[in-house]
């Protein structure tokens, strides 16, 4: 059976409907509000926004943000229904929602009830997913889980940081289908996990066990246990995008990214205006791994917010002029300077951020890659015109 035959007859009617009409209809027609402000020159506000609800996680992955902090923090659930409801008025109807582990954050399935008009992404290590879990998700059914599956059995659990990893995400997976829920996989590709990424053994299992579609976004070396060892080579980078594109065409499985534009030509969703991500403590940062913020949910109105903030604006256009990959990645020493000079403060945890960036390994981004287009037509069209893969937190 091919993706639209499993998708129209194994997913659940209402999570079939609620991906049909929230997700795409909804999304299209918010992406495109969100072009026509940018070429008219209004007030900016973000197409789609991500929210880290809590910092709480059950594992300790190499290179993520989250680690090390001093206090875990966790958002007031009047606060993030005020970010949903302020951010829907504006048109926009899609959410990331991440962690630390989101699962751990009680109000969540509230929160999804309520904002019924709305979809969310929830990104899940997938070790707190149950059948009942499942089943609360497939109730709610505005829900798509995306569950990162870091590699095999012993490289997944070296990368995050726990015992079992590699079977507790098998296991969501096939809760998850076995619910009706639409199912996503995603992988943060580096040099201990790319052969297995890439190989028709990996893409072919995650077929069979019925997901809808498979991310693919780069390792990028970040937070307490940076692990530069593991960030990609130009050579590599250029092969995973080549292995994406062909994959479109090869696999009966959505295959998503977040880099490159239909044309092939690389961009930084932050820089492009695309999304903004808002951490558990209310800051709101460029993305996940740039942890500077200047501005905070309780100082204003969430318009107001977008369209007053000097740092984030200088951000998008400072980052248009000096690279279409990943700054943090390319030349993490000038990005604190530049969010010192806005008078930033470091929204890490640590307390230690703008050090570490200053004495960080510059490794290749996305950036680096030669522009190789989209060889499938409906993959360019979904780019260009509904925001296919183009929002993520990447």
């Amino acid at each position: 059976m091919g993706i639209t035959g499993r998708f129209l007859f194994k997913t659940d009617r209402r999570c079939l409907y609620k991906f049909v009409y929230n997700m795409g209809i909804k999304g299209s027609l918010g992406f495109s509000r969100f072009q026509k402000r940018m070429k008219r020159g209004d007030d900016y506000f973000p197409a789609f926004t991500f929210i880290s609800v809590t910092d709480d996680c059950n594992l300790h992955c190499q290179g993520c943000w989250v680690t090390g902090k001093k206090k875990n923090n966790r958002m007031e659930p009047a606060e993030l229904d005020r970010i949903i409801t302020e951010t829907k008025q504006k048109g926009s109807y899609f959410f990331g929602i991440l962690g630390g582990e989101p699962l751990l954050y009680k109000p969540l399935f509230d929160i999804f009830q309520k904002h019924q008009d709305c979809y969310f992404q929830l990104f899940t290590n997938g070790t707190l997913i149950t059948p009942e879990v499942a089943e609360k998700l497939r109730k709610c059914a505005n829900v798509t889980p995306l569950i990162s599956f870091e590699g095999d059995r012993e490289v997944a659990d070296i990368r995050r940081g726990g015992k079992n990893v590699f079977a507790g995400a098998v296991q969501a997976i096939e809760y998850c289908t076995r619910a009706g829920l639409v199912t996503g996989v995603a992988i943060s590709v580096c040099k201990s996990n790319l052969r297995m990424a890439t190989s028709s053994e990996f893409i072919q299992s995650m077929i069979d066990k019925g997901i809808t579609y498979l991310w693919y976004y780069i390792f990028r070396p970040v937070g307490e246990n940076a692990s530069f060892e593991l960030a990609l080579s130009k050579e590599e980078i250029r092969a995973l995008r080549q292995h994406t594109v062909d994959a479109r065409s090869k696999y009966p499985l959505v295959i998503i990214d977040t880099y490159w534009d239909e044309n092939g030509k690389a961009f930084c969703p932050a820089a492009a205006g695309l999304s903004h991500h808002i951490n558990a403590s209310g800051f709101v940062e460029p993305c996940p791994v740039v942890q500077l913020a200047a501005d905070h949910i309780s100082e204003k109105p969430m318009a107001q917010l977008y369209r007053d903030s000097v740092y984030l604006n200088s951000f998008r256009d400072a980052i248009n002029q000096k690279t279409h990959g990943c700054v943090v990645m390319e030349d993490p020493a000038w990005l604190a300077d530049f969010a010192e000079k806005y008078e930033a403060k470091d929204t890490s945890g640590r307390d230690t951020e703008f050090d570490r960036l200053r004495v960080a390994s510059v490794v290749a981004s996305h950036g680096s890659c030669d522009d190789i287009p989209e060889n499938n037509k409906w993959y360019k069209f979904a780019k260009k015109r509904a925001f296919f893969g183009l929002g993520a937190y990447g």
